[in-house]
């Protein structure tokens, strides 16, 4: 019955060189596997730099989405205040003793841009002033009071101007609707009016609507390039859409998660040290990987001729951390959303796993043994 189960046990430990378990593939095999799937890129200081050089996508845009529209006009719904200077006080001007007549300045209350576009003045009737400016609708009030009170003089303000009004929602701490006015009417200006975006730029879209339109671009872009910080129009919808950067991190690491890139940039180095470093006892430093779809221009820029696929380039950069002039291209090297980091065992790692495996089969061996012999006895 021993020898029965030595032979059995014999198997399994063979077996057990192709089924001991692994996190993922070894260096050897991503290096000499088929790879007509993928690049394989050795990284160094060098190569790092050359991406670096590579200017950043294109991607989307609120450039087209500037607007030349007047932030100044009055609109329904608006509400004004009208001033009317009368000098002869005929009609707004308080009586004197007997024929003697003193001018006048009337402020009437508070009007309201009705649905026709007009305002209701006295003595004038409807007054239509929708699309105009202040001293526009002013002009338009005093010649409605020709032939009724001597060389009016009229001011009319805004009071408020809720028509010229742009909505900010999302990510932002005082969402909200806020006008525009002449000076301030950009986007920069209208998020920062709502308190500021409440997640760091870099994982923050922009989206501006417009009718049936809607254009869009990551905050950050907006804070480095001038032409990007559009004027905006009435009537405008601005959206701060929290899109997270994330990568993740697997094999021979002190941790194994999914991280948030956070704010500003990440070097591969310091998301090896977020992970918790290499694991000395298992990792191989000579082939820290990132797997990444990358740009096309990258690709072109590192000499590569792989066939783009919907996503990009995949590319697998690999890392000798076993030599001082990795630790130059790991502070150098970017890491992108979606990236994923892996750091396969060394082969030392992956044998003593296996002398472990065999210690347990012995031991179950030794065991059966004595409880042979003793049931013999």
């Amino acid at each position: 019955m021993t020898r029965a189960v030595l032979s059995l046990l014999i198997v399994a430990a063979l077996a057990g060189c192709q089924t001991l378990p692994r996190d993922g593939p070894s260096g050897r095999s991503v290096a000499s596997a088929d790879q007509s799937g993928y690049v394989l890129v050795d990284l160094d200081a060098a190569v790092a730099e050359r991406i670096r050089l590579v200017s950043a996508p294109a991607g989307t845009s609120l450039a087209g989405a500037d607007s030349d529209a007047p932030v100044d006009v009055i609109g329904i719904g608006d509400t004004l205040t009208v001033a009317i200077f009368e000098p002869s006080g005929t009609l707004f001007g308080p009586r004197g003793n007997g024929a003697s007549v003193q001018s006048g300045n009337q402020t009437l209350p508070p009007v309201t841009v009705d649905r026709s576009g007009g305002i209701a003045v006295p003595f004038a009737g409807s007054v239509r002033v929708v699309g105009l400016t202040a001293p526009q609708a002013a002009e338009a009030v005093r010649r409605s009071l020709v032939g009724k009170v001597a060389a009016p003089q009229v001011v009319v303000s805004i009071a408020s101007n809720p028509s010229n009004g742009v909505t900010v929602l999302g990510e932002v701490r005082n969402p909200g609707r806020t006008s525009l006015n002449v000076n301030g009417n950009r986007v920069l200006d209208v998020i920062a009016a709502a308190g500021g975006a409440s997640r760091p730029s870099e994982d923050v879209t922009v989206v501006v609507r417009r009718g049936g339109d809607s254009w869009s671009a990551p905050l950050s872009a907006l804070n480095s390039e001038f032409g990007q910080n559009i004027r905006l129009a009435p009537g405008d919808q601005v959206n701060l859409v929290h899109r997270p950067r994330r990568y993740a991190a697997f094999g021979a690491l002190g941790s194994v998660s999914e991280t948030d890139m956070g704010a500003g940039e990440l070097t591969l180095a310091g998301a090896l040290g977020r992970a918790g470093g290499l694991d000395p006892q298992s990792a191989n430093a000579r082939a820290v990987m990132v797997f990444r779809f990358e740009r096309p221009e990258v690709a072109q820029a590192l000499g590569l001729t792989q066939a783009p696929t919907p996503r990009g380039v995949p590319v697998v950069y690999r890392l000798d951390l076993a030599e001082p002039d990795g630790f130059f291209a790991a502070g150098r090297f970017l890491i992108q959303p979606d990236d994923v980091l892996y750091v396969p065992r060394s082969d030392s790692a992956e044998a003593r796993k296996f002398f472990e495996f065999v210690q347990s089969i012995t031991r179950v061996v030794y065991d059966v043994s004595v409880t042979s012999t003793l049931s013999n006895d």
